[in-house]
């Protein structure tokens, strides 16, 4: 069984649009320094997963082709500067119906533990909110919050589910994760 890295999208690997969500692949832009990081990550043989809440499918906000098209956008940009995402992952359904894949439940993680033999023990959660910290402990992954989306230094210290890493943003959490793994 294989260890893997797990990212939220929206705040980790792109802007967060403030108070909406990115409806159109016009919308999706990469944060600053993340392609290298990816591409670091990917050479170093990790295996990367994007598990992300996109409800605004379920809540009609946007449809599932332009949530494709957002997602081929991202993936495209990625490998074109030499990372390598292994799948995506979405939970869709509204918040309203508390369904097992909507983080901080598990079941993202899950579904891509059993598709692809990970152990996610030895497995990350990278994010920039408190359902990403939630859920990697919940599936016993090291957990790193990254400060590039919802969170700032002062409201991290503050969450009632504490990561194992604070890091500035995906380059910082990559480094921390590389830093890990050869210890």
């Amino acid at each position: 069984m294989r260890a893997a890295v797990f990212l939220d999208r929206d705040g980790v690997i792109n802007v967060r649009p403030q108070g909406r969500y990115v409806t159109r692949a016009e919308e999706f832009e990469f944060l600053p320094g993340v392609l290298p990081a990816l591409r670091r990550l990917t050479r170093s043989g990790q295996q990367i997963f994007v598990v992300s809440n996109q409800s605004g499918v379920g809540r009609k906000v946007m449809s599932r082709r332009a949530l494709t098209g957002v997602t081929r956008k991202m993936l495209r940009g990625i490998e074109r500067s030499g990372g390598k995402i292994r799948a995506v992952y979405y939970c869709t359904h509204a918040p309203r119906l508390a369904c097992a894949c909507r983080k901080p439940r598990t079941g993202l993680l899950l579904k891509a533990a059993r598709r692809w033999r990970l152990d996610l023990a030895r497995s990350s959660v990278i994010g920039d909110d408190t359902v990403d910290v939630a859920m990697g402990r919940a599936a016993g992954c090291r957990t790193v919050l990254v400060l590039s989306g919802k969170q700032t230094r002062a409201s991290a210290k503050k969450l009632p589910v504490r990561p194992d890493k604070i890091a500035a943003d995906l380059s910082a959490a990559v480094r921390w994760i590389l830093q890990e793994a050869s210890e």
